[in-house]
């Protein structure tokens, strides 16, 4: 069933995408695209609206005509918008949205980088980080930071399937295993 709705997500997001591509504005949809999905993501009273059977399919409609102009003042993402919750699919926005990236992505040669501290790395260490991911990569990257306070101190970057883990607790444990062997 997840594998069926990866490919209905990506059969939504490859949709809106090739109308970006041809219209030359992908990125500003995927901007808007990624504001619903946030706003679906946020909104849990919101989506319980919407997946009520009480209101009617003209209500539901009429709720996110007044919503999607703040966040998505394109019209062809809120025709899409429209069109997924007439076809019952607004539950897979967020899906839709991250293969929306992940295209935009593969299109304009970026990779993302998920990026991991024991602390919050400064805009001068994320910069230094990104440039070496950049050169080792050979593509341009973009940097999602997070924080987890278990790695006690160094990063750990994720590149797609590449993993460049220097965080102490790994050093730590590879020096443990080589002490006991």
């Amino acid at each position: 069933m997840a594998a069926m709705a990866g490919s209905v997500s990506r059969r939504y997001a490859r949709a809106l995408f090739s109308i970006g591509v041809d219209r030359g504005n992908f990125e500003q949809l995927g901007k808007e695209l990624d504001a619903v999905a946030e706003l679906w993501d946020g909104a849990p009273e919101l989506r319980e609206a919407l997946a009520n059977p009480v209101f009617k399919a003209s209500e539901k409609r009429a709720v996110l005509q007044s919503l999607l102009p703040r966040v998505a003042p394109t019209a062809d993402v809120q025709k899409f918008v429209l069109l997924l919750l007439e076809r019952r699919r607004l539950p897979a926005v967020v899906s839709i949205a991250r293969a929306y990236r992940e295209m935009a992505d593969l299109h304009t040669g970026r990779v993302r980088a998920q990026i991991t501290s024991a602390q919050p790395l400064g805009p001068a260490e994320l910069e230094r980080v990104k440039q070496s991911l950049a050169r080792r990569t050979g593509k341009q990257v973009i940097v999602e930071a997070s924080v987890d306070p278990a790695l006690i101190g160094g990063i750990v970057a994720r590149v797609g399937d590449l993993v460049l883990d220097g965080s102490v607790r790994t050093q730590l444990g590879t020096l443990r295993d080589k002490l006991l062997n």
